[in-house]
């Protein structure tokens, strides 16, 4: 059990993430006490599946030995190493060597920081140093995908197109567009994979237009869209941005903070539209949620343009933590288990989830089950032909979670009534079986709800 001054410890002072601050003093917090493999343990003895592997996360489960015992020894011998000063640690240089061997085409530049947010604003930085070695300061303006997330930094949450990450913050700036999300299910074209390619293609095209082509930098997408509702892009469309951008002389960034470290089943999400972006963000899977780390890909063009640009003069970006030998030696032991049988694992698993979710579609309150691999999601509606989302006065966001929660499953509930899965990669079958199982009864519930119930009346 927690005492209640740890309780009362985190209300009074822990400043929570994405939380209402009032609604936590009222409430607390749920207190995890440990974990192992797809299982976590509460403070009070409740064990629950990860559904969600934290936060899309922890890729290669709880406990696991090998990422342990590399952060233990890498804290023994050097704790830390700065990069600055011509300096480094050996994991640091080992880890940018495997994962340029692992990134697609000429990817092979590394800057290593700290989390998600920091990686697109270390590529938002680079974007602009770029365009000035290049002679073309006037390229200063970028364009994201509503509904896209590429995190909640000062600047980032500006390309970032989620109304909750902009409000009294005073993004997105100026120089921050958006064209219309993909979003199948919801999108005004209807679900018909080529005409939704052709609507897209058409508004970025129309957006570099109204901006003017030649002040366009660049451009950013996620190959899904996690925090907007785990929205699944038709094959080809990824592939048809980055072709416009390849057309129009503008960078494509890919933010794969989400998708990388076989979330979707490759190594990383652009493998399966076999494209190479100029530059890609990770984070989380890097080293499976374990110790902070992201990572900023440079192709060598973009690398070459802004070294040549600064000659012997210093690229002014830099971070205390940047290439932290823990953190690097981590993310090596992780690479040791993705390319020793987890990614297929995850695979095979992935198939499993989608396959048992989709059993889920004839439930009277489920519109849609969508997802690749161990990322997916499952759109609750009370008119599955008006697609009619759950009332916001049902609080879907909260209410599914909590029940979930009680059913010993923990997964991701979005405001608008959209269930959000990315379980670790190491799951059994049973396991996954059982977060089907448990989604199941958790809607069985919901659907008993009177208010429920008179919404599909």
């Amino acid at each position: 059990m927690l005492s209640n001054s740890i309780a009362e410890l985190d209300r009074r002072h822990l400043v929570h993430p994405l939380a209402s601050w009032r609604a936590h003093e009222q409430a607390g917090a749920r207190f995890l006490a440990s974990a192992k493999g797809a299982t976590v343990i509460d403070a009070e003895g409740h064990r629950l599946l990860d559904g969600f592997a934290g936060l899309w996360c922890v890729n290669a489960g709880y406990g696991q030995d090998h990422l342990i015992e590399a952060a233990t020894r890498q804290l023994r011998e050097l704790p830390y190493a700065t990069g600055y000063f011509g300096l480094g640690s050996e994991s640091a240089a080992r880890l940018a060597g495997r994962l340029a061997d692992h990134a697609p085409g000429d990817l092979n530049h590394v800057y290593f920081g700290l989390g998600g947010s920091d990686a697109v604003d270390s590529t938002i930085r680079f974007v602009r140093h770029y365009w000035q070695s290049r002679g073309a300061p006037e390229r200063d303006q970028f364009i994201s995908v509503a509904q896209g997330y590429h995190g909640s930094s000062a600047v980032g949450s500006g390309l970032t197109a989620l109304p909750v990450f902009h409000t009294n913050f005073g993004v997105p700036l100026d120089w921050q567009h958006k064209i219309p999300s993909h979003y199948p299910y919801r999108n005004p074209v209807g679900e018909d994979a080529q005409a939704i390619i052709a609507a897209s293609v058409a508004d970025l095209r129309g957006k570099i237009a109204e901006i003017g082509a030649e002040r366009v930098a660049a451009f950013y997408l996620e190959p899904i869209q996690g925090s907007g509702g785990v929205l699944v892009p038709p094959p080809g469309w990824v592939a048809a941005m980055h072709a416009v951008c390849k057309e129009m002389d503008i960078l494509f960034v890919a933010d794969e903070v989400i998708t990388a470290f076989g979330r979707t089943g490759p190594m990383f999400a652009c493998a399966d539209e076999g494209i190479v972006p100029d530059m890609m963000t990770t984070a989380k899977g890097l080293t499976s949620g374990y110790v902070p780390m992201s990572a900023a890909f440079l192709s060598d063009h973009v690398y070459e343009t802004i070294a040549d640009g600064a000659g012997l003069a210093m690229v002014g970006h830099g971070q205390t933590y940047s290439a932290h030998p823990v953190s690097a030696a981590v993310a090596l032991a992780a690479l040791d288990l993705y390319e020793g049988g987890l990614l297929e694992n995850g695979a095979a698993m992935g198939a499993r989830l989608m396959a048992g979710l989709q059993g889920l579609a004839d439930h009277p309150l489920v519109g849609e089950v969508r997802g690749r691999g161990m990322l997916a999601a499952v759109e609750l509606v009370t008119d599955k032909a008006k697609k009619t989302p759950l009332p916001a006065a049902a609080a879907p966001g909260t209410r599914i979670f909590d029940r979930a929660w009680q059913n010993g499953l923990i997964i991701r509930a979005f405001t608008q009534g959209v269930l959000g899965y990315a379980p670790p990669l190491c799951c059994t079958t049973d396991e996954i079986d059982r977060i089907v199982d448990l989604t199941r009864l958790t809607l069985d519930q919901t659907l008993a709800d009177p208010d429920v119930r008179a919404a599909m009346a």
